[in-house]
């Protein structure tokens, strides 16, 4: 059983920095792709970054595009999403998830993404 496990959310002001960490168990995760989603009040959950277990292959959201950064850490597997210039508009629940895929290329459908972590929250206050 896929199990993803967040951590790293909270308070931080606008400008300031946030990691959050993905802890990934329950299989080996070679063809994964690991994915990063949000979600604020009332909308939908919508695709942040995403990268092959490879590491080869990563995409970013054009909203974070220039201040995330995605990376893994095979050895730990474990994904990392590093925010940095965060904007009161980055304020959301962020949800790690995972596909299996061999096409080596990163998807940001939701629907795409069969395993779900429980979510973080990360607050951007003025």
């Amino acid at each position: 059983q896929v199990q993803l496990v967040e951590s790293g959310g909270g308070l931080v002001q606008t400008g300031g920095s946030l990691r959050l960490s993905c802890a990934a168990s329950g299989r080996s995760f070679s063809f994964y792709t690991m994915g990063w989603f949000r979600q604020a009040p009332g909308k939908e959950r919508d695709f942040v970054a995403a990268i092959t277990w490879s590491g080869g292959t990563t995409d970013y959201a054009d909203s974070v595009k220039g201040r995330f950064t995605i990376s893994r850490d095979i050895a730990k597997n474990t994904v990392y999403l590093q925010m940095n210039s965060l904007k009161l508009e980055d304020t959301a629940v962020y949800y790690c998830a995972a596909y299996r895929t061999l096409s080596g290329r990163v998807g940001r459908q939701v629907s795409q993404y069969d395993y779900w972590g429980q979510g973080t929250q990360v607050t951007v206050s003025s």
